[in-house]
């Protein structure tokens, strides 16, 4: 079970380095502009926020594999738990879609690793 909660995570955390790839690197180009739905001009004013969006998704990365690396789920559900309010907010705020793309994952990696931690008492 631990295995497919580490799984679940990384794949997690990975999707989030996708997330900075595309918002830092790419918002600009027509790969981001295709993703995000953007005509050129409303990725050109909005440039400087998306790589602000990037940077925090890459803070998020950079925890989960922190504890994936250290293996404390304790950071784990931390990091989770600040990805899925972050889906849910996306979601509310910006696209529906949000909810689902980074938020369900990050729900169904949590609920992996609170399970894969508890502690059997016989």
């Amino acid at each position: 079970m631990k295995l497919l909660a580490n799984i679940f995570v990384f794949f997690v955390a990975i999707s989030h380095v996708g997330i900075l790839v595309l918002e830092m690197f790419f918002w600009n180009h027509p790969i981001g502009q295709k993703i995000f739905l953007m005509t050129p001009e409303v990725a050109e004013s909005s440039a400087v926020l998306a790589m602000n969006q990037g940077l925090y998704n890459g803070f998020l990365a950079v925890g989960l594999f922190w504890g994936l690396i250290i293996s404390r789920s304790d950071i784990k559900v931390f990091f989770l738990s600040c990805v899925i309010v972050a889906g849910i907010f996306g979601g509310l705020t910006a696209k529906m879609s949000i909810i689902f793309t980074q938020g369900l994952p990050a729900l169904i990696a949590l609920i992996f690793v609170i399970i894969s931690s508890r502690k059997t008492v016989h």
